[in-house]
C-alpha cells in the first residue's frame, strides 16, 4: 500500500508512454508533455500501450524514486487522450492500482468542517 502526504499531488500522464524510459527520460516527459516540474515532489504516473504496466516517478530530497507494477492478468483503466493531464487523489490512485475504474466511479458528497477562525489571544477576554 502506498501512502502519500496530503501536500503531494498525483498526476496521470494520459495516453501511452514507452516504459523502457527510465528516470531522466520520464522526467523530461513530465517537463515537456505534462508541463510540470519533476523535482516538485509530486507523483507522476505513466502507463504502457497495453495498459498492463505502469511506472510512478517521484522526487525525494536526495533523488528520484521509480516504482513499477506489472499485471499478470487484465489491464488498468487509463485515460486515452494523449494531450490530457489528469490529477488524482491518493485514494483514487489506490483504487486505480487495485483495479477499479476511477473514471466511471463518482465521488459522493462528503461533509467537511468549515475552517474556524482564531478567537484571538487570552488577553482579549480580560
Amino acid at each position: 500500500m502506498l501512502s502519500f502526504p496530503q501536500r503531494v499531488r498525483i498526476f496521470l500522464a494520459a495516453g501511452s508512454t514507452d516504459l523502457r524510459k527510465s528516470f531522466d527520460t520520464l522526467a523530461a516527459v513530465v517537463r515537456d508533455s505534462l508541463v510540470e516540474d519533476p523535482l516538485s515532489g509530486h507523483c507522476f504516473v505513466f502507463c504502457n500501450r497495453r495498459r498492463n504496466r505502469l511506472k510512478i516517478l517521484l522526487w525525494e530530497d536526495s533523488g528520484f524514486w521509480l516504482l513499477c507494477k506489472r499485471l499478470e492478468k487484465g489491464c488498468f483503466r487509463w485515460p486515452t487522450s494523449a494531450k490530457e493531464k489528469v490529477e488524482l487523489s491518493a485514494a483514487e490512485l489506490s483504487l486505480l492500482l487495485g483495479g477499479l475504474d476511477v473514471q466511471t466511479t463518482r465521488k459522493r458528497s462528503w461533509y467537511t468542517s468549515p475552517v474556524r477562525e482564531s478567537c484571538g489571544s487570552i488577553d482579549s477576554f480580560a
